[in-house]
């Protein structure tokens, strides 16, 4: 009964985030229908699902999305595999904090269009340029909440822990991890939509392939339906990514009781 309660009430959640986008859609078919504004400056919804359906019968959406994916994956692996690694060592100990840390603030503040150009001067116009541009957009959300997660574990529980004669790895395991867990998977999502979002930047960098790159080819033709699918792609796949973190931070932490807003 519960289990069924709590379906319908994620249906009808779903339902409300749906009532905005449809309005939104609707009352731009109609200024589109009736010629308002015109189809170059903005395509109707219509038009948009019409480019959509050919580019992935044609296998250009695709191909290209199937590229994006992957060069947005290997870069959050990539910086999110350091900045876990760092965060946790820099959480555990003040020694490495201290020399570490520091830095890492430092660098956090540096936009990443800002070393863009080092990267093409280091590495040129191939895919590890790409990749390592969206790795160090990635790192840092992570590594901050990995950090944090480490630090704010409440000290009653080392006491406990030192009373159960707890060694340094069941401490990280037992206590550290579980406390911290929330932190982290906050850090990865916000990783992920950094990641999503740089993607963008490292796809303007001489590329010839990518969601991004159709999008730049799309504007230069002045293909704005073209272009409206491309950013639409980029919503649906950060959103889809989000969600399926968000998913996995229920199952993981549902031993947890949170606020979830007032009705």
């Amino acid at each position: 009964m519960a289990h069924e309660k709590k379906k319908r009430g994620v249906t009808i959640l779903w339902g409300k985030g749906l009532v905005l986008p449809l309005v939104i859609i609707g009352i731009w078919q109609i200024v589109s229908s009736y010629g308002l504004v015109s189809a170059t400056v903005l395509p109707s919804p219509l038009q948009i699902v019409t480019t959509f359906y050919h580019l992935i019968i044609n296998g250009v959406l695709l191909e290209n999305l199937k590229i994006s994916i992957y060069r947005a994956l290997a870069g959050f692996f990539l910086g999110g595999s350091i900045a876990l690694i760092l965060g946790f060592t820099v959480g555990f100990s003040k020694q490495f904090e201290s020399y570490l840390d520091p830095t890492m603030q430092m660098l956090r503040t540096i936009p990443s269009l800002a070393v863009t150009p080092l990267f093409i001067l280091w590495f040129g116009f191939d895919e590890l340029s790409k990749i390592l541009l969206i790795a160090f957009a990635s790192f840092f959300p992570l590594y901050v909440n990995t950090y944090n997660g480490i630090r704010s574990v409440d000290m009653r529980l080392f006491e406990v822990a030192q009373v159960l004669e707890f060694n340094r790895w069941k401490k990280l395991t037992k206590l550290i991890l579980p406390s911290a867990l929330g932190h982290i998977l906050v850090g990865i999502r916000l990783s992920l939509g950094i990641a999503w979002l740089s993607l963008v930047v490292a796809e303007l960098m001489g590329s010839s392939s990518g969601v991004g790159y159709m999008i730049m080819d799309a504007r230069q033709f002045s293909q704005t339906d073209k272009v409206f699918v491309g950013i639409i792609i980029f919503g649906v796949v950060g959103k889809l990514t989000d969600s399926l973190v968000r998913l996995l931070e229920k199952k993981l932490l549902k031993w947890q009781t949170n606020f979830e807003g007032v009705e």
